[in-house]
C-alpha cells in the first residue's frame, strides 16, 4: 500500500526534490513554506500550519501539524467516513464532466464486488449519450446490471428505477451517476436537488452517501467546484480524487480536507477497474515528508 502512494505521488515528490534536492533533519520555515506552496497547498493554510512552529522545523513537528488537519484537536473532531447500514445503500456520485466520474463509478462497483456485495448502476447522466454508453459498457465488463434511459430523459426517473430495482432484487448497493455541467449551474443545482428528493421517495433516507469526484490535476482550483456541489447537496459525505498520479499538485489534498471537512475516501491510481485504493492519511503524509526530511 505504501508503494502505491509513493508511485501515485511521484510527480509531487519529484517537484519537491527539484525545488529542494537534499533532504535534511530540520528545514527553515521559509524554505518549508516554499515547498508546501509548490505542492499546491493553499497559502493561507501553509501560514496557519507553520506559524506556531519555530524557525527550524523537524519532520515530527510538521507531521503532527499535518495530521491535525485530518484529526482535529480530538478523536471526535476527526474527519472520517460515516457508517451506512441501509440495504440497498445508495451512492449518488457527483462531479464535473471530465473528472473521471463514470470510470470511478466502475471502479467503485468493482471494489464492492470484491467485497462480495451485489451492485446495480444507474446511468443518471442523461445529458451525454457517451456517459450512458460508457456506463453500460462497464456494466457488461463487470457483469453488473445497468438501469438506463435515452439521452435527454429525466435523470430522476433513472434514479428512481435504479433504487426500486435494487430493492426488488435485494441488492446491496445502488450507484447512481449524475450530470456535471457546471457552466449551467442553476439547472444543475435544480436537477441534483430533484434527484435527491426522488431518491428519498424510492427509499427513505436515500441517497445514503453523496460522493464527489474531483480531478487531482486541477489541485486547489477544484475547491470551487467542491463548494458548489456541497452547497447544492447540503454537504457531501466523501471525496474520490482521480488522476493524482498525473500531477505535481498532491499537496492540494490538505486544502481539500481543511476547506471541506469531508473525508477523502479513495484515490484513482490508473485506468483499470481495480485501480482504486482507499485513502490513507498516514501513508499520504509520510510520502510527502520523506521527500523533504531525512530521518
Amino acid at each position: 500500500m505504501f508503494g502505491i502512494f509513493k508511485k501515485t505521488l511521484e510527480k509531487t515528490t519529484q517537484n519537491i526534490r527539484d525545488l529542494f534536492p537534499k533532504t535534511q533533519k530540520k528545514i527553515s520555515k521559509e524554505v518549508l513554506e516554499e515547498i508546501l506552496i509548490a505542492t499546491d497547498m493553499d497559502y493561507e493554510l501553509v501560514e496557519m500550519i507553520l506559524s506556531p512552529l519555530g524557525d527550524e522545523i523537524s519532520k515530527n513537528e510538521l507531521e503532527v501539524a499535518l495530521l491535525r488537519l485530518f484529526r482535529g484537536e480530538s478523536y471526535y473532531d476527526k474527519v472520517q467516513a460515516k457508517e451506512i447500514n441501509a440495504k440497498p445503500c445508495v451512492d449518488l456520485i457527483v462531479g464535473v464532466n471530465g473528472a473521471g466520474k463514470t470510470t470511478t463509478i466502475a471502479k467503485l462497483a468493482h471494489l464492492y464486488q470484491s467485497q462480495g456485495k451485489s451492485v446495480v448502476l444507474g446511468a443518471g447522466d442523461t445529458f451525454r449519450a457517451a456517459a450512458i454508453e460508457q456506463i453500460k459498457l462497464w456494466g457488461q465488463r463487470l457483469g453488473i446490471p445497468v438501469i438506463a434511459s435515452q439521452m435527454g430523459h429525466d435523470p430522476s426517473a433513472v434514479a428512481f428505477d435504479t433504487i426500486t430495482s435494487a430493492v426488488a432484487k435485494n441488492l446491496d448497493i445502488a450507484i447512481i451517476d449524475t450530470a456535471g455541467r457546471l457552466h449551467n449551474q442553476s439547472n444543475l443545482q435544480q436537477e441534483l436537488q430533484k434527484i435527491m428528493r426522488i431518491c428519498d421517495k424510492a427509499k427513505e433516507g436515500a441517497p445514503h452517501r453523496k460522493i464527489l469526484v474531483l480531478d487531482g490535476t486541477q489541485g486547489t482550483s477544484s475547491l470551487e467546484q467542491a463548494r458548489i456541489f456541497s452547497q447544492t447537496l447540503g454537504g457531501v459525505d466523501g471525496v474520490i480524487i482521480t488522476k493524482l498520479d498525473g500531477t505535481s499538485k498532491g499537496g492540494a489534498i490538505f486544502s481539500m480536507i481543511y476547506v471541506l471537512r469531508t473525508p477523502i475516501l479513495y484515490i484513482g491510481v490508473g485506468e483499470r477497474a481495480e485501480d482504486l485504493v482507499a485513502f490513507d492519511e498516514n501513508r499520504y503524509i509520510q510520502t510527502i515528508l520523506d521527500s523533504i526530511f531525512t530521518d
